[in-house]
């Protein structure tokens, strides 16, 4: 194991790093920062296009020794290793209480195109989801739940966002992520792929037990979700086949919509193994 390089805050190493805490710089550079030893060891084992996802780590010793499988997988990935000082850290890290390691990462999006011609059976379509935390979460909701893909319009938060990678705990790297789309064209393609598009709405006509009750959700499915404040529009309630609300049993108000999303997902999931389609 060749001896790591030892950086100091003035390094245009760490320099370069900090930078992608800013989308314009993500975008230029094409790299995004995975923080915490989770979302580094998924950032290490993954490749697309037979290319390493992860370019470089920075890692206290401390860090380093603790996570010395991380430090290995990311060599065997030919990611430069930097061994930092936890000031060197915390200038990278965009968290409170960093963990010692911070990984550049190459963007592991994926065309949309490709994720269509896969004949995807589950779907999210995030249409002007905006809270980085919330996007990174339905992800995550997204990859538990076994869907094929997952698709952030034009309108949407960055996919790179810190907050939205954090949330995600290492998703980023499961599954086919579309970003740009607009939602438009993101749901008459699924729809001439023969993929059925639900809106998930509080004020849906549809009630989801309903739903599941009447054998409709068992086949290919995207659902789409919408604004944490104030849901979908109208043009785009319009564009899908059914507007489906989750049911309140109790007396909450509602659901939020890393909650919501997470029924939805789950729900067609289990009525997809379970043959529910009509």
């Amino acid at each position: 194991m060749p001896a790591p390089e030892l950086i100091s805050p003035r390094s245009t190493r760490v320099a370069a790093a900090r930078r992608l805490a800013k989308r314009n710089f993500r975008g230029k550079d094409r790299l995004f920062l995975a923080e915490g030893p989770q979302a580094v060891r998924e950032a290490a084992g993954h490749r697309s296009d037979g290319v390493a996802t992860l370019s470089e780590l920075f890692t206290t010793p401390e860090a380093a020794e603790r996570y010395a499988d991380i430090i290995d997988a990311a060599q065997e990935a030919g990611a430069r290793i930097h061994l930092a000082s936890e000031d060197v850290i915390a200038d990278i890290s965009t968290t409170v209480t960093p963990q010692g390691l911070v990984g550049v990462c190459r963007f592991v999006d994926s065309p949309f195109d490709e994720i269509v011609r896969s004949r995807p059976r589950l779907v999210a379509v995030l249409a002007h989801v905006r809270d980085p935390g919330n996007a990174g979460t339905v992800l995550r909701c997204a990859d538990a739940a076994g869907a094929d893909a997952v698709v952030f319009t034009d309108a949407s938060v960055d996919l790179y966002n810190p907050k939205a990678v954090r949330a995600s705990v290492g998703s980023h790297f499961h599954l086919p992520v579309a970003v740009g789309v607009p939602v438009e064209t993101a749901i008459e393609q699924l729809k001439e792929a023969g993929v059925r598009v639900v809106a998930a709405d509080g004020a849906g006509e549809d009630d989801l037990d309903d739903a599941l009750d009447a054998g409709t959700m068992g086949g290919p499915t995207a659902w789409v979700f919408g604004n944490e404040a104030w849901g979908l529009p109208e043009e785009t309630r319009a564009l899908a086949d059914a507007v489906v609300r989750v049911p309140i049993h109790g007396k909450a108000e509602s659901l939020n919509l890393a909650t919501a999303a997470a029924v939805c997902l789950y729900a067609s999931a289990r009525a997809q193994r379970t043959g529910g389609a009509r």
